[in-house]
């Protein structure tokens, strides 16, 4: 049996990222059942799809999660908040001894994925890749790549050129979910640890690769990075920043929605990812550019699934992208969504 006959089930899947998730795996011919919590939006997306199967589900019923994932390959979760989600999703996946990957910005929530699934995920060999999206999954690739053969690096810088950004109603509920976490807190990975701080916003400029330049950012605008990073490579501080017109869009409560522009249902933003690594005084830099940071995830997550199933990976268990897969194979594949500089 090829790689693509097998059954991907997306939990989520009628969402906005869910949606760009299940037309690229019919894109590249699996066979795709869709699931969630609303079985008339899920049948409503299969008037569109006629090829679709539907097994709705509710997280809080594990015979449904185990009916949905029935016979299946692999199971792609975009169904936030993770915090909700992440837990009775993976267990059904480790019940049915499938490999599981989530697209989770939700700092703890990807932690919690690492600290309370390892064991099980490892025992069994079942590969399970939290954060496999644009937040998380992007970021940490580019830092493996552009580590190559370094063991250790003393610090990783990971800048966010956002256009602009247009959240989804699921990127705000994950944002509040996160913020009710942390009592209102701020986060960061220094001293190899996660640190949670009141500490003033600080703003400084980054020099973007074109077609961005020069641009204000705020400085630890933390993202999924600081954990993915760490979880695999021997970085103390792992630091991210947010581009501030992207930040403000964000915190604006009447942003818009993301609006498609083309074909292929992305809006107009564009974003550049730049990664600066360092070590005894050396540095070297990755960068990905590329068109809407919620479409480009699709790509990165059914890359994912389809390395998994045809056994291109490094490790088992609990992994991030870096760990799991060739960093720098796994990034030019994504060609021609991303575009990638690597270190030669």
């Amino acid at each position: 049996m090829s790689t693509t006959a097998a059954a991907v089930v997306v939990y989520g899947a009628t969402g906005h990222t869910g949606r760009f998730i299940v037309a690229e795996l019919r894109r590249r011919g699996f066979t795709t059942v869709i699931s969630g919590r609303n079985a008339a939006q899920l049948e409503a997306l299969a008037a569109e799809w006629p090829d679709l199967v539907v097994r709705p589900a509710t997280v809080d019923d594990p015979a449904a999660l185990d009916r949905a994932l029935a016979g299946a390959a692999a199971v792609i979760n975009c169904a936030g908040p993770f915090a909700i989600t992440g837990g009775p999703v993976v267990e059904a996946a480790l019940r049915a001894g499938i490999p599981y990957v989530d697209v989770a910005a939700e700092i703890e929530a990807n932690a919690a994925m690492f600290a309370d699934y390892a064991e099980e995920a490892g025992g069994t060999e079942t590969a399970v890749v939290p954060a496999m999206a644009f937040y998380g999954g992007l970021g940490d690739l580019l830092v493996t790549a552009a580590m190559g053969e370094w063991t250790a690096a003393d610090e990783a810088h990971v800048a966010y050129g956002l256009s602009n950004w247009r959240p989804t109603a699921g990127t705000r509920t994950a944002g509040r979910v996160s913020h009710e976490r942390r009592a209102g807190q701020r986060v960061r990975f220094a001293d190899g640890e996660l640190q949670y701080h009141d500490d003033k916003v600080v703003e400084q400029d980054w020099d973007f690769p074109e077609p961005l330049g020069l641009r204000t950012v705020i400085a630890e605008f933390t993202m999924a990075d600081v954990v993915t990073v760490p979880s695999h490579l021997d970085v103390p501080t792992v630091t991210t920043y947010m581009a501030v017109e992207a930040a403000r869009d964000l915190a604006g409560t009447d942003t818009p929605a993301p609006e498609a522009v083309d074909e292929l249902g992305r809006s107009d933003q564009k974003f550049v990812v730049d990664v600066v690594v360092s070590a005894g005084g050396v540095e070297r830099r990755a960068t990905a550019r590329g068109q809407d940071i919620y479409a480009v995830t699709a790509p990165l997550v059914v890359e994912a699934v389809e390395r998994i199933l045809a056994g291109k990976t490094r490790t088992t268990g609990v992994a991030s992208a870096g760990a799991m897969f060739d960093a720098a194979d796994f990034l030019r594949a994504l060609s021609p969504y991303v575009a990638v500089e690597l270190p030669h």
